[in-house]
């Protein structure tokens, strides 16, 4: 196609562009729509537009509360209209596709329900001291490609409410689920609060180095965080990162594999692989490892793989290079001696089909292991002891999550309080909780999403120091 399917929103205006780049049905592997290509005077435009509406947005937390909420509802009105642009860019199967529209409108109405506190420190004859939380400015909104919406969502939803307006830029491989965000929530933000930009790079480092920008919040890669960590410390930008993750799970030895077979898998195969906390790598007790990776097996081998708008459980790869990369990975474990009892290939056909693949026979020091392979895939790896196979799960340069199965929940939850990551599950994997915290150690990310510690990080601490006589 030629034409440019979803204007940017720039001013609560469509705003169009010269040129324009593809946008790749994962399905088929081929470019099925153009997206705008911002040029560096309409990002200037963008931003300007978001420091324009920033003074009166500011003022009325109520309005802004009200806002949030009139969002959350138009979104569920369109949600037909976003889940299938989200599933023709990404690939996920259209049902999970309305699920993550759901979880975006969940995500306004939830933040909307927070407040920014206000906390009196001392009130007396003499003095006044209060502690306040005022907002930045515009925010940089930078998502990325496995769940566009929910990132949207999660950035921006705290960001206004703080009273931040904010520049919404989406990965060039799914911009239009975005884009068609912005065009939906027009005419319940008022101009300018909210603008959506597309384009390829490098676009994003041009917005994190903006000079009217305060702060930049990121998804995506440990090494391009690193890059938007650079970009704005010239100017001592304040930075969210939501890095990479390589997260663990460890089987303890009375773990009831009949109850907790089907959350495994999932927990490893939720969006194809495709979650930065999804499960990576999987330790298993020896006495039980063979056990454990057929029911595994059976499980990947049963679901079924294909275009997601056809009613299937699991769609393709959402990239070209992602797709290039699982493949890289699976074939370099199975030349070092892996052996791949389901899947290891990449289906027939066009688009990036990957196969549901468990891996035995597999080890640290291998790179499917050490490394986030982002796919459909999962080494399982025998241990012998539970502090040898604490002692590897933390053995990472990652630490986004971790989880630990047994049949005892306490005795798992002081093996998990020992895991170097940011959230610790028990029995569960992947599975957070409306309202609470979610956060990343070591190169899994800087700073806090989510929750009330989410919303004040949009916020700069003041103290308002009143003396009276």
């Amino acid at each position: 196609m030629s034409e440019q399917n979803q204007p940017m929103t720039v001013g609560g205006k469509d705003v169009h562009t010269v040129d324009t780049f593809g946008v790749h049905n994962p399905a088929t592997g081929r470019v099925f729509a153009q997206a705008p290509d911002c040029s560096p005077a309409q990002l200037d435009d963008a931003v300007q537009a978001a420091a324009d509406a920033f003074p009166l947005w500011r003022d009325d937390i109520d309005a802004r509360r009200s806002a949030l909420l009139a969002a959350a509802a138009r979104i569920e009105e369109s949600a037909e209209e976003l889940a299938t642009l989200l599933t023709m860019e990404q690939g996920k199967p259209v049902a999970d596709a309305r699920f993550e529209v759901m979880v975006t409108a969940m995500t306004l109405r939830g933040t909307a329900a927070l407040d920014v506190p206000r906390e009196v420190i001392r009130d007396d004859d003499e003095e006044r001291i209060e502690v306040l939380h005022q907002p930045m400015g515009v925010v940089a909104a930078i998502t990325p490609w496995n769940v566009p919406l929910i990132q949207a969502a999660m950035k921006c939803a705290p960001a206004l409410l703080a009273g931040n307006t904010v520049v919404l830029k989406p990965s060039p491989f799914t911009p239009l689920s975005s884009l068609a965000l912005g065009v939906v929530l027009r005419d319940v933000l008022p101009p300018g609060v909210l603008n959506v930009i597309s384009g390829r790079d490098p676009l994003g480092a041009r917005l994190a180095e903006h000079p009217l920008v305060r702060k930049v919040t990121f998804t995506g890669s440990v090494a391009t965080g690193k890059h938007v960590a650079a970009s704005a410390a010239p100017d001592l930008k304040r930075i969210t990162l939501e890095l990479g993750g390589n997260d663990a799970g460890i089987l303890l030895d009375d773990v009831d594999l009949d109850a907790m077979a089907d959350k495994l898998f999932w927990g490893a195969f939720v969006n194809c692989g495709q979650i930065c906390m999804a499960l990576k790598r999987l330790y298993v007790p020896r006495a039980r490892y063979t056990e454990v990776v057929d029911a595994l097996a059976d499980r990947a081998r049963s679901v079924e793989v294909g275009d997601g708008m056809l009613g299937v459980q699991m769609g393709p790869l959402a990239t070209a290079p992602q797709f290039a990369r699982v493949q890289e990975l699976v074939s370099d474990a199975l030349a070092g001696g892996a052996t791949a009892v389901a899947g290891g290939r990449r289906l027939d056909g066009d688009g990036y089909f990957f196969a549901p693949t468990i891996l035995r026979d597999v080890e640290d020091g291998v790179r499917v292991v050490d490394e986030e392979q982002f796919g459909p895939v999962l080494p399982v790896i025998p241990y012998d002891d539970v502090e040898e196979a604490v002692a590897r799960a933390n053995g990472t340069h990652f630490g986004l999550d971790g989880s630990v199965w047994s049949a005892d929940p306490e005795r798992a939850a002081t093996v998990g309080a020992r895991l170097e990551c940011g959230t610790s599950w028990v029995n569960t994997h992947g599975m957070p909780a409306p309202g609470v915290s979610f956060s990343g150690h070591k190169w899994s990310g800087l700073g806090v999403a989510g929750g009330l510690a989410g919303l004040l990080s949009y916020t700069e601490t003041k103290v308002l120091h009143v003396v009276r006589g």
